[in-house]
């Protein structure tokens, strides 16, 4: 049974698969068209592309079997293999194929795609399409805001339009969508924010990874707030936001992060000096004294819900 005032993924994947799931993070070497070829990339963005790193010596079964081997150690028995470093559907349909089904083995029963909503020709979503014939499939598309002057400024390179058409035909190929936002960009409002959450309930995505804003070296960003172009959001701000955000979502959409790990090295500023658990215990502390949670301010569509 779920305490949590909201719908969180460790829960969901015990019911639906009757044990622990694991997700593991893999680097399958691409790259972004953010980028590439004289873009300068998103903003925050940092050199790896994810906020993690892996060791460089790896290929991408040996990342996966290293990292399954440990946690088997510690119980676990089944696992995600997320593809998380950069835009994961940057190559030709036919290497696409190639990388992921090194990752159908033996106890992995999801194949979770991270990429851009730029990056899903109707090619990528039919190869997709073949691989839930044989594994559960996840397609993770960034959004991070609503607002398109936002969009703008964060020089993400794609439209809110193209999420959302990126959306609607990844869910008539019957996939799971989980989309990325950022509760606490500076250029957006609550308003934005509780606009963000009702725009996903109506797409219907399955799944949410909200992100905190944190600031890494060598960075766009980084050189905004050494130049006092930008100011940060306090924690506290953060906290409403994120429980605004799940107020106007569908209760039914999994939540699969509350707030994100800034990179162990070149971090600027992340999470304001807090632990990723001291967060999370603010949002739920707060939520659960003030009697708001998941779907409780969510648009009623024609079907009811």
């Amino acid at each position: 049974m779920n305490l949590k005032p909201y719908r969180d993924l460790k829960n969901y994947l015990k019911e639906r698969y009757g044990e622990v799931v694991h997700r593991v993070p893999l680097d399958a070497g691409f790259s972004c068209p953010n980028r590439t070829d004289g873009h300068s990339g998103c903003i925050y963005c940092d050199p790896t592309g994810s906020g993690f790193t892996v060791d460089s010596s790896l290929d991408l079964k040996e990342q996966l079997e290293s990292r399954m081997g440990t946690l088997r150690r510690k119980g676990v028995r089944k696992f995600m293999a997320y593809f998380q470093a950069n835009s994961n559907t940057f190559a030709p349909v036919e290497r696409l194929e190639a990388i992921y089904r090194q990752v159908i083995v033996e106890d992995v029963v999801v194949l979770d795609i991270s990429t851009r909503p730029d990056l899903v020709a109707e090619e990528v979503l039919d190869l997709l399409d073949e691989f839930k014939k044989e594994i559960d499939v996840i397609l993770e598309l960034g959004l991070q805001s609503i607002n398109p002057n936002t969009l703008s400024i964060l020089n993400r390179g794609h439209t809110l339009a193209q999420f959302i058409d990126a959306v609607s035909r990844a869910k008539r190929h019957g996939l799971e969508v989980v989309a990325h936002v950022i509760a606490n960009l500076p250029w957006d409002s609550r308003e934005d924010v509780a606009e963000a959450a009702r725009t996903l309930s109506v797409l219907g995505v399955n799944g949410v990874k909200i992100h905190s804003l944190y600031v890494v070296e060598r960075t766009k960003l980084a050189e905004m707030l050494e130049e006092g172009t930008v100011e940060l959001t306090t924690a506290e701000e953060f906290v409403e936001r994120v429980i605004i955000f799940l107020e106007h979502l569908d209760r039914d959409v999994v939540i699969h992060r509350l707030v994100a790990d800034p990179p162990l090295k070149g971090t600027v500023t992340g999470n304001w000096g807090l632990s990723k658990l001291k967060l999370l215990n603010m949002i739920e502390k707060k939520m659960i004294i003030e009697g708001r949670y998941q779907g409780s301010k969510a648009l009623k569509t024609q079907n009811g819900k």
